[in-house]
């Protein structure tokens, strides 16, 4: 129970790593809002637990994750910890056929939804001189792959941001770590492979020494280390969750 008590917003928590990070925190004892842009995955997931309460949110829309913030407000009376999950990607592509439409969402829900989100949440961290605040990067952030270039880069800013911000919060009391998972058995793995065939998985994983994609639970696993008091001298961290894919 080593988040018990504590007060979490996971955003893409309805599916995917978010919904193996949403279950982690919820059985440590946390209280979660379920957040995504599928408000009807959301309302499904949260429906699983009895901590959990859904909420649907745009996160690169300012308006909608205010709206975010004060819904978990209202409900707990203050916010511990924030999981920045949710992501995209555009499909491989050599970088220069890659549209301006594809590449806009990327950064949007990659990039600016964390900035979005630190300023509707950091005043109210500030208030408290505590919190956590966790960002899912990717391994293509640390070691980037051909034709997922705009991808790549988004998650290089994730990185960096990461670490910006951990150095700028610390006097606050307010610690910031990322995860850098490899690709795993989500929604999105198709995206990242270009199309999911056995021939095609066998490359990928050929490239992860562990040998296997990782699962929701790893991120879980991390995540809920991450956001616990266990890890409280720990911030600015990338946390490389990959099967050594990034040695």
């Amino acid at each position: 129970m080593r988040l018990e008590n504590k007060t979490a917003i996971i955003t893409g928590g309805a599916q995917g790593f978010g919904a193996g990070i949403v279950d982690k925190f919820l059985a440590e004892g946390a209280r979660v809002l379920v957040a995504d842009i599928n408000g009807d995955m959301a309302e499904t997931k949260a429906a699983e637990h009895k901590n959990a309460i859904p909420c649907t949110v745009d996160v690169a829309d300012a308006a909608s994750v205010q709206a975010m913030i004060n819904t978990a407000v209202s409900a707990w009376g203050h916010i511990d910890i924030t999981v920045n999950n949710a992501g995209v990607t555009h499909l491989p592509a050599p970088m220069e056929t890659v549209t301006e439409t594809d590449f806009d969402r990327v950064f949007a829900v990659n990039c600016k939804s964390i900035y979005l989100i630190a300023q509707s949440l950091v005043p109210h961290m500030k208030s408290r001189q505590t919190g956590a605040i966790l960002n899912v990067s990717s391994t293509a952030g640390l070691s980037p792959r051909p034709n997922l270039n705009w991808y790549n880069a988004s998650k290089g800013w994730v990185n960096t941001a990461t670490k910006a911000m951990a150095v700028e919060l610390a006097p606050h009391g307010i610690r910031v770590n990322a995860i850098n998972p490899v690709a795993g058995e989500t929604p999105l793995l198709a995206s990242f492979m270009g199309e999911d065939t056995p021939e095609i998985r066998a490359k990928f994983l050929s490239s992860i020494p562990l040998g296997r994609f990782s699962q929701p639970e790893d991120m879980g696993n991390a995540a809920a280390f991450l956001c616990s008091d266990e890890a409280s001298m720990i911030t600015g961290t990338l946390m490389e969750v990959d099967g050594g894919r990034c040695i």
